[in-house]
């Protein structure tokens, strides 16, 4: 694959350690239908909407206040030929402080523009993080997707 993996970078006036702690309170920025421990090496859980999408993730790196990394070691979609376009990709989230504030570094490591789902991945990743991951940072309220539906929904931005 040529082109790079999705990246994008969200800087809070929050120490690392509440970043790091938000980081792992995936409920809280995500889904609110996550299923399964998030926040410890090892742990694996798994995300779901309706038949849209569907995926298991294990936690692989733990690094107190400073680095979380998983793997997809399962994943559906409805909308992709390739329905399971994300298994063996790498999400990782890079903490650190730069000039008073905290930077946080989410990379999904494998998704790539060649990847079918890669527009609207993208998006829904720029959401998840740059809107519900840093606001619950922020404020302590982000914008998950609720039982049964989905903050940004797939099927509109496909459109």
């Amino acid at each position: 694959m040529s082109e790079q993996s999705f990246t994008t970078t969200v800087s809070v006036d929050q120490t690392p350690k509440e970043a790091f702690d938000a980081i792992n309170n995936v409920r809280g920025w995500w889904s609110e239908e996550i299923d399964g421990d998030t926040d410890k090496l090892g742990d694996q859980f798994t995300y779901r909407y309706e038949d849209v999408h569907h995926c298991k993730i294990r936690v692989t790196e733990v690094v107190p206040d400073q680095k979380v990394s998983w793997l997809v070691v399962e994943n559906y979609f409805d909308f992709t030929e390739d329905k399971t376009e994300w298994v063996g990709t790498t999400i990782t989230f890079d903490v650190s402080e730069t000039d008073g504030q905290t930077e946080i570094r989410f990379t999904h490591l494998g998704l790539v523009t060649e990847y079918e789902c890669f527009d609207v991945c993208s998006t829904s990743w720029g959401f998840y993080i740059n809107g519900s991951l840093r606001n619950l940072i922020a404020t302590g309220e982000g914008q998950p997707n609720g039982r049964g539906r989905p903050r940004v929904p797939a099927e509109e931005l496909a459109n």
